[in-house]
């Protein structure tokens, strides 16, 4: 039997809402300068979303990977 280590940091339920509601924007993405903006910025550190250049914010791949995992409960 093997045990499996957890090694993602937890993500506060705020944090996960502030995911999905960029998950949700698509291609579009999020304006900055609203009340998710210091999850958004966690979010960036931690590698799963980015600022673009016009300001908004997008999923990155492995935020996409960390959405489907633990906010829609996806395996993978």
């Amino acid at each position: 039997m093997t045990c499996r280590m957890w090694n993602d940091p937890y993500l506060e339920s705020c944090c996960r809402s502030a995911l999905h509601r960029l998950s949700l924007a698509g291609g579009v993405g999020r304006p900055g300068g609203l009340k998710d903006g210091p999850c958004l910025e966690r979010l960036a550190g931690m590698g799963l979303v980015r600022a673009r250049p016009d300001g908004r914010w997008e999923l990155s791949p492995e935020g996409a990977v960390r959405h489907g995992r633990e906010v829609l409960k996806q395996a993978g």
